[in-house]
């Protein structure tokens, strides 16, 4: 966690999940709020048609801050628009669990918001992921999986790093996961929490045909080569769980570190054990009282 962000540019961006009404009329009022502060308000492409919002017109890219409203999977999703301009993203939860979010939808402090971003806010850079293949290259904050097809049988994939062979295993994919993303689709997957501050990223086969495959912590400096096998039917490519491409067989998929970080605002330092036990239940008794 770094120092307090000092909002100099009185412009806030908008992302929003447009298919629940709680989050759009949710964000109607925040766009109120941070007008009557004196910001102003502009919305992502693609949204202005659908919410009933006054903006400026002022490409996302160009704010001082970009808030989301929804669950995880909108952060997600607007953490593409974010790392473009390196604009820090703060999230509203109108979702299930929110664990990347800074506030939940009942939060008093969200009709406060203007002057809480005004006081100043702390950044909490997070790394996230570049897959390349064919000669593209796509984002990923969370996690980047290549997944076998519509096949039924196990198929091999092969994994290399910086360029060294380590093992073909058989498979229904391979999850790479930075810190950020090991709370998600990784975990339910077998692999290791990482705290944020841990500059390594996790690697874990999905669903192994095999009673010794475990997950592997790598630092963020490895180049993650993901090999399909030449007699696989098809596979996909997919990041944050959004299927991005299809993967032809014998073909690889190059992993590494995406050459800038994802910007998270927040109102206090991120206490990251506490969040799993509030969001999580982690290290909670089944028997005992929670707090």
């Amino acid at each position: 966690m770094t120092a307090t962000l000092a909002i100099g540019k009185k412009l806030v961006a908008l992302y929003v999940d447009t298919e629940r009404e709680l989050a759009r009329s949710l964000a109607a009022r925040i766009a109120r709020a941070f007008r009557a502060g004196g910001f102003g308000v502009t919305l992502c492409l693609g949204q202005r048609d659908v919410l009933e919002i006054d903006t400026d017109g002022v490409p996302p890219e160009e704010s001082a801050l970009l808030v989301t409203v929804g669950g995880d999977g909108t952060l997600l999703r607007a953490a593409r628009i974010a790392i473009e301009g390196d604009v820090p993203l703060l999230g509203i939860n109108t979702g299930r669990l929110g664990f990347l979010t800074e506030f939940d939808q009942d939060d008093l402090s969200i009709a406060d918001l203007p002057a809480i971003v005004d006081r100043g806010l702390f950044v909490d850079e997070r790394a996230a992921l570049e897959a390349e293949y064919e000669g593209r290259r796509y984002f990923a904050l969370n996690d980047v999986v290549v997944r076998k097809g519509e096949v039924s049988r196990l198929v091999p994939f092969g994994l290399r790093f910086d360029g060294e062979e380590v093992t073909m295993i058989p498979a229904d994919g391979i999850c790479v996961a930075t810190p950020t993303g090991s709370t998600a689709y990784f975990l339910s997957a077998g692999g290791s929490l990482i705290a944020p501050s841990v500059d390594a990223f996790g690697v874990v086969p999905l669903l192994p045909h095999t009673l010794f495959s475990r997950p592997l912590i790598v630092p963020t400096r490895a180049q993650i080569e993901i090999t399909c096998d030449s007699e696989i039917a098809q596979a996909h490519l997919e990041c944050d769980g959004d299927v991005l491409a299809d993967i032809a067989p014998g073909s690889s998929v190059l992993v590494r570190r995406h050459p800038k970080t994802v910007r998270f605002a927040r109102t206090s330092p991120l206490h990251f054990l506490e969040r799993l036990e509030a969001k999580m239940l982690w290290g909670v008794s089944i028997k005992g009282p929670r707090r």
